[in-house]
């Protein structure tokens, strides 16, 4: 169920284009309130979830070695100027007695920490600390490499240029050999 109030945002878009200066009566812009509203319905869709919530089912499996899932794409809103930032993740864990999530819930998890005013930081860590809460891994490695429109449309003005950062839980904090493995599997093509 959705909390978002539609209406308001639909005013608040046309507030906007009234202040910089558009005609909020031009055919072109005469349903861009409701586009508007939509959209940040769907964006922002990940604020009434806890990504935590992927992870409440889990498969005992024979399996004690890595887990990587990479090159996840997502999209978000970058929170201090509401544009988009986008790009991937790979999400590692190393699992212990065997307790495995399905794959895919990696992904599902991303998705919703992604979907809601955000910054690149906070969805490393959180991914990151969902699944360490919930599986209870030996460790658990994120990695999130994003190009934010804020740099690439206003300010700086430099697209292509891409953030990394990540996010390492358990061993991987202190394990070098570990923290290595992972990334050399990530940066195979």
């Amino acid at each position: 169920m959705s909390n978002v109030d539609l209406n308001k945002i639909e005013e608040a878009v046309k507030m906007i284009l009234e202040a910089v200066g558009e005609d909020v009566n031009r055919e072109g812009l005469l349903d861009t309130p409701s586009r508007v509203a939509k959209m940040y319905e769907e964006m922002f869709s990940g604020l009434n979830e806890d990504p935590r919530e992927y992870f409440s089912t889990v498969f005992n499996e024979n399996h004690d070695e890595l887990v990587l899932v990479k090159d996840i794409p997502f999209y978000s809103m970058c929170e201090h100027h509401l544009v988009p930032f986008y790009g991937k993740a790979h999400v590692a864990y190393l699992p212990k007695e065997g307790k495995v999530a399905g794959l895919s819930k990696l992904g599902r998890c991303l998705e919703s920490v992604a979907r809601r005013p955000q910054l690149q930081e906070r969805i490393t860590a959180t991914v990151a600390d969902s699944i360490m809460e919930m599986l209870d891994p030996y460790g658990v490695y994120v990695v999130v490499e994003a190009e934010h429109m804020c740099m690439t449309m206003r300010g700086l003005k430099k697209p292509g240029s891409k953030t990394v950062t990540s996010a390492a839980r358990g061993v991987y904090e202190t394990d070098d050999v570990l923290r290595r493995e992972v990334i050399s599997f990530i940066q195979m093509s």
